[in-house]
């Protein structure tokens, strides 16, 4: 049997960092999905924003979903209703892309629950990607579960304690028709919670 995991980081590196470490404890990449916010067009630096354009318009973009090199390598641009352009790579991917097209909470809400999530966690978890964070997934085998949780608890964000934050707030529940943050929201996001990488 399998289950999945999932975590939210406060910043790509760590995640890219986790994903690393994912693969170097011999989980394939195949069974590994990052789906990153890119508000701030991160992502653009290489110098082509057409792609990244594209998404801000809501657009979906075609990601690249893993390749031969890795999964990292294979980073793709496309837009989640309500969380706004990301960078994304791996199967949960894909769930979300089919998702979006008709799923009234969002095609990263579907994503998560259809992978075992509870709607309560994936609303916390899609809003913790739209306020700027990068979502780390992967699908373990039962008995390996306790060791990829270790590797992926190592620097990820609490989120019993980001969902309270949010809900002091005022948050209630992931909108897939709320208005993405943009790269000011972000690095003010980012600030709150003390992590500007």
């Amino acid at each position: 049997m399998t289950s999945t995991i999932s975590r939210l980081y406060d910043s790509y590196p760590l995640a890219q960092q986790a994903v690393t470490d994912l693969e170097a404890a011999g989980l394939a990449h195949s069974n590994i999905s990052i789906v990153a916010n890119n508000s701030d067009d991160w992502h653009g630096q290489d110098g082509n924003h057409d792609r990244t354009d594209g998404a801000k318009t809501g657009a979906g973009i075609g990601a690249g979903l893993g390749g031969a090199a890795g999964l990292l390598t294979g980073l793709g641009l496309l837009a989640i209703p309500g969380v706004g352009p990301v960078v994304a790579a791996g199967w949960l991917v894909a769930t979300a892309v089919g998702v979006a097209g008709g799923a009234a909470t969002g095609g990263l809400v579907g994503a998560l629950t259809n992978a075992g999530m509870s709607k309560e966690d994936a609303d916390v978890y899609s809003e913790g990607v739209r306020r700027g964070g990068t979502l780390v997934s992967a699908k373990v085998e039962d008995g390996a579960k306790g060791k990829f949780e270790a590797i992926l608890d190592r620097s990820s964000v609490n989120m019993t304690d980001r969902g309270a934050a949010y809900r002091k707030a005022g948050w209630q529940t992931f909108d897939p028709a709320a208005k993405p943050y943009d790269a000011d929201q972000v690095r003010k996001e980012r600030q709150v919670y003390g992590d500007m990488r």
